[in-house]
């Protein structure tokens, strides 16, 4: 832990990244790629639990903040902590949005939107591969 109390970065190089993460996980938390709606592990995903970073196993959400947004990609209202997820301008592909990534490692996660649910009327679009979720234990 740092003097803060915060887990330390995490920084690794590109090839230790590719040593841990299978090709698509690579491609999306290391090259912000985005995976097709409606295909992720995790875009229809009704159990119980906090879903991690899969590049540092930071915990970013929780179930109970997980919502249907119709969009194919697993949404949030909210992360677990204020500070567990970062934000970043992303002016790619002609437009402007705002990036998340993982506070810990900068992992790409996906975009948070202004769109979403009380009571934080956010919505934190995740891609699948981004995310491992650790099911509660009475799942």
């Amino acid at each position: 832990m740092a003097k803060d109390g915060k887990a330390p970065k995490v920084e690794k190089s590109d090839e230790e990244w590719r040593q841990s993460l299978s090709e698509e996980e690579f491609k999306v938390t290391r090259c912000s790629a985005t995976e097709r709606a409606f295909t992720g592990r995790y875009w229809n995903e009704k159990s119980k639990g906090t879903y991690h970073c899969v590049c540092c196993g930071s915990p970013l959400f929780r179930s109970e903040a997980k919502y249907e947004s119709g969009t194919g990609w697993p949404s949030f209202y909210a992360p677990v902590a204020e500070d567990a997820v970062a934000e970043k301008v992303d002016r790619s592909h002609g437009m402007e949005r705002v990036e998340s990534v993982c506070a810990r490692c900068d992992a790409h996660l996906g975009h948070v939107f202004p769109d979403g649910p009380r009571p934080t009327g956010l919505r934190y679009c995740m891609n699948s591969a981004s995310l491992r979720l650790e099911k509660d234990e009475n799942e």
